[in-house]
Parts: C-alpha cells; structure tokens; sequence
C-alpha cells in the first residue's frame, strides 16, 4: 500500500475514533508516571517533561501549591519574553495607548478626501487589529511556556468568564490590558475579580454601561452581572433586581479624553476617574434601591462596592462559579456533590479561588475524571505545539492563532457575553475532527509556520521530536490499541507524529 492511501486509512480510523463513544482512560497506578502525566494534562496546557519530572520527584502536592501561589510574573524562556516585550501592548501602558488611537481615527474622520478618509480609516482598523493579535500572542506564549500554568488556566477561564468582544468599538485596543488584569488576580479572590471587571473600560464599553444615566437606563450590564458573572440563572433574583442594579451602576463610564465634565460644585467631590474609568456624579441615580432585599443607599459610587460585596458572598455565586470551574476542569456534567463541596470551601475562605481549586483537585472526582474531558480548540492547539516542541520556543504564534480561528475558538472573539462553550458537544463535530487532522499534520511534519520570521523567506528548520521521554513514560502506556496499531502502521516520523496528535487518546485530558 503506498503513503497516501494508508495515510487516508489511518486518519479515517482516528478520526472514527474520536466521533466514537467517550474516550475511556486505560487504568494506571495511581501514582504512575503515565497517571501523574494526565493529572498535569488537567491542570496544565499540556504536561511538559519539567513538570513531570518535578512530580515525580517531589510529589503533586508541593507541585500544586507552587502553582496556587506563583511567582508572578512567571520566567519564561528568553527567546519567549523578548517576543512580548517586543509588543506595543506590552511597552505601552493602556491609557497613553487608547489616546494615540483615538487620535487616529479622528484624524481620519476628520479627512474630506474620500479616497484618502477610507485609506486612513482602513489604517486605523488594521491598526486596531495588530493590537489585538499582540494580546493574543501574549497570552499564547505564557500559556506554551509560563511555568505558572494552573495561574494560565484560570486567565483564560476568567476571560470567558467575564467575557468581552474584541470587535466590539474600539476593545481591540484594551483585550491585551484586561486580559492581563485578569491574569494578576486569577488565583485570588473572586471579589476583587468582579471589582476589576466591573471598573475596566473594556467591560463598560462592551456591556454598554458607559450609556447607562439616571432617567436613562441601559439594563445590559446589570443583566450579564447578575446571570452570568454572579448567581447564574435560577440564583434567586428577579427582573425588578436587574433594574435597581442597573440603577446602581448609572454614571459608571468611560472617558477617553484627558477633559472633566462640567459638575455642579456639589457633585465635585464625588467625581473619579482612575484610568479611562470615570464614575461621573451627574449622571448617577442617587435615589435608594431595594436589591436582593437589601437596601442600597443612594451615596454614589459606595452603592456599587455595597453590591459587588453582595454578589460575591452570595451563596448561588458560590455554586453558580463553583460548578463552572468544575465543567472547565472535571466533567461537562460535574458531580453534584463535587460542586457542593467547592462552594462550602467558597464561603469558609471568602471566595479564594485557589482554596476552591484546592478542594476540587485534591477530591476522588477529580482523579476519577482525568482522562476524560475532551479538550476544547485551545486546549487541542496549546497541548499539541507544547508536545511537538517542548524546548523549542516557536517564533511566530500566527499559525495558531489562525488554527483557532478556523476551530471556533479564537482570541477574545466570543460575540456574545457567555463565553465559549465548555462541554465535548460544542467541539466534537466531524468538521472540527477533519480540521484537528489537518493542524495535526501541519505540526507533525514540521512545516507548520510556527518558526517563519517576518521577513525570512522560508521556516527556519525545526522538525518536531515528539517520541521523548515524557512520552515513553507518560503517554505510551496508555495509549489505546488502535492508537498503537496507528502508530506502527507509520512510516515516517511525520505521519508517526501526525497520527498521534490526532489520537482519539490526543484529543482527551
């Protein structure tokens, strides 16, 4: 039989494979290489042979607790932090750097050339859109090398989370600052999480609050903060609640400028702007609120610290947000009483994410589960580039951020303020299967484009060695049969590492 046809062969087996019943992990010990290997695999993006490694020499525990307290920033490799400290959205802080593109694109509007307006206008949003990608090869680069990768995890859970659009106006330029905001304050508690996102321009401008004035209410943001950011649909408020919390919320805004609105002298000593946030007096309703029955002194911008205090000690937001992270790190349908127990840990510690990890990690669910969770696009892409080239720092993240794209799954590019999906069922279709092949034939034969620098003509070489020790040791011995039977059937390194990177075993964590 020649290359083509066995290649065709092999791929229609593994990709019957993954459309199959869920994938059953193979039994291991309990505290085998193979078994440490798929517990890094939930909690990482992807095990590394480092991480492995230092378990097995100094136990999960002492490798958890590390990762719930990090070093932060995290070191990363030299090749990875001199490409973000190239980044504009890494020199430049966000304030000075919204300015410069809003002078951009008044500059442009402001052209009566119709030919030269469309030209500049067409500069700014592609100017917008580099910003963008920065971010997003930013948070790929720590979420490949950061040795703070439970720290990653939960950046990218929160951002889907207290999601925002990027093509939303004019966000592209603030993803990259809130996202990093995000990653700060990832590992503590869930309050100062809230407060972050309910004071940052970029969730303001997305849930459009900065609309939102006594007389004048704009319910959006008011809406997503109770039903998606706190209690969760079915967590005892009512549509009444959302009114008086938008109520709550008027005069909370945006200011692009370096100008203060005109204010009474009265109102003056209740202005703030920290940023581009501005919470503008004159345009808050100062009337008292009745929310989740309590009441709420109409006092300015307290009433909103009042309220986030409210939300985060909540019980529902403790099991609403519990119950999330259980779907992202355990089961598309966590244990009931699994999420039970987080969110009692919730409450003791005063909503400390790490705590609720802690709880969630260290119970019989967890282990019971791992193997188990089909990986979302990210997940599938990050793990695989951290497979293939586990000590070579790729020079260019274009190829995955375009492979994202093409899954469903891309950057800060969730529309709506749900968030991507967290379930199998949103990322098992044959199309995203076909695709998975395709991305994982592009990294196992080397010529993916993670190494062409702009400028150079062709990849600098970097052919992907994926039969290391980490894989002898922690991910052959369980392998299924067909995935072995695959793997013999190759015939050259790359269609070895293409038929393992599309593995039914591959696409699990």
């Amino acid at each position: 039989m020649t290359a083509l046809p066995r290649l065709a062969l092999c791929t229609a087996a593994l990709l019957a494979g993954c459309a199959a019943a869920p994938f059953q992990a193979p039994m291991v010990g309990s505290h085998s290489a193979a078994a440490d290997t798929l517990w890094l695999d939930r909690l990482s993006w992807g095990a590394s042979s480092a991480d492995l490694s230092q378990v097995r020499r100094q136990g999960r525990e002492v490798w958890l607790e590390a990762q719930l307290q990090p070093r932060i920033p995290g070191p990363l490799p030299e090749a990875a932090q001199a490409q973000i400290q190239a980044l504009a959205v890494t020199q430049q802080p966000l304030l000075p750097l919204v300015q410069q593109m809003e002078a951009q694109r008044k500059a442009a509007d402001a052209l009566t050339d119709d030919m030269a307006k469309a030209e500049a206008q067409k500069n700014y949003q592609q100017a917008l859109t580099k910003l963008a990608r920065e971010a997003s090869t930013r948070q790929l680069l720590n979420a490949l090398y950061s040795p703070n990768q439970v720290q990653e995890q939960m950046t990218w859970f929160w951002f889907n989370h207290f999601n925002v659009h990027q093509y939303k106006s004019n966000l592209r330029v603030m993803v990259g600052d809130y996202e990093q905001g995000l990653r700060e304050r990832a590992l503590g508690r869930f309050r100062d999480l809230l407060g972050y996102t309910a004071h940052h321009p970029a969730m303001l401008r997305y849930l459009d609050n900065e609309q939102n004035a006594a007389n004048r209410i704009n319910e959006n943001y008011a809406r997503e903060l109770l039903e998606l950011h706190t209690l969760g649909v079915g967590g005892g408020y009512s549509q009444k609640d959302v009114q008086e919390l938008a109520r709550v919320l008027t005069g909370l805004g945006v200011n692009l400028t370096d100008n203060k609105p005109k204010l009474k002298p009265a109102q003056e000593a209740q202005y703030r702007r920290d940023g581009l946030m501005e919470f503008n007096p004159a345009r808050h309703d100062f009337g008292d609120k009745q929310l989740l029955g309590v009441t709420v002194k109409g006092q300015g911008e307290a009433e909103l610290d009042q309220v986030l205090d409210l939300l985060a000690k909540h019980p529902s937001t403790a099991h609403f947000v519990s119950r999330k992270l259980a779907q992202y790190f355990v089961a598309d349908e966590p244990p009931p009483a699994l999420v039970e127990r987080m969110a009692e840990r919730w409450q003791q510690s005063d909503g400390r994410i790490a705590e609720v990890l802690r709880a969630m990690v260290g119970s019989p669910e967890f282990e019971a589960s791992l193997g188990r969770k089909f990986k979302d696009p990210t997940h599938y892409v990050v793990s695989a580039v951290r497979l293939a080239y586990a000590d070579k720092v790729v020079l260019n993240t274009g190829p995955m951020i375009g492979w994202l794209y093409r899954l469903g799954q891309a950057p800060y590019n969730r529309q709506t303020p749900d968030g991507y999906a967290l379930d199998e069922n949103a990322w098992a279709g044959p199309g995203q299967m076909t695709t998975r092949f395709e991305i994982a034939r592009a990294i196992g034969s080397g010529s993916a484009g993670l190494f062409k620098v702009e400028g150079e003509a062709k990849d600098r070489p970097a052919f992907p060695q994926i039969a290391h020790p980490l894989y002898y040791e922690g991910i052959a011995p369980r392998l299924a049969a067909a995935t072995q039977q695959a793997l013999g059937q190759a015939t050259s390194p790359q269609e070895w590492n293409t038929y393992l990177l599309a593995s039914p075993d591959f696409m699990n964590r």
